[in-house]
């Protein structure tokens, strides 16, 4: 009964840190929109897409390393080093 116990609570905090990260990217995006278009106007030698698209394949690269062998803990989440994972 006690992990049942403890299986809420942390399927509770998982869910809230997932709902305060899902706003907080709504906020940064909404902040960040007409930024973004004067950084695009002005982006004659293509620099900014290079860096995108050098971006996504990073991140794709990093989202299947994580899904072949990496379990979730709650440590990590919290943890404030948890940015630099990709150096290790």
């Amino acid at each position: 009964m006690q992990t049942l116990a403890v299986d809420i609570a942390a399927t509770f905090v998982n869910d809230a840190a997932a709902l305060v990260t899902g706003f907080g990217r709504a906020l940064l995006r909404f902040a960040m929109t007409p930024i973004d278009r004067v950084a695009n106007a002005c982006d004659i030698a293509g620099v900014l897409t290079e860096r995108r698209a050098t971006f996504r394949m990073w991140h794709a690269n990093r989202a299947r390393a994580r899904l072949e062998g990496r379990r979730f803990s709650l440590l990590g989440r919290l943890s404030p080093f948890r940015h630099l994972s990709h150096l290790t």
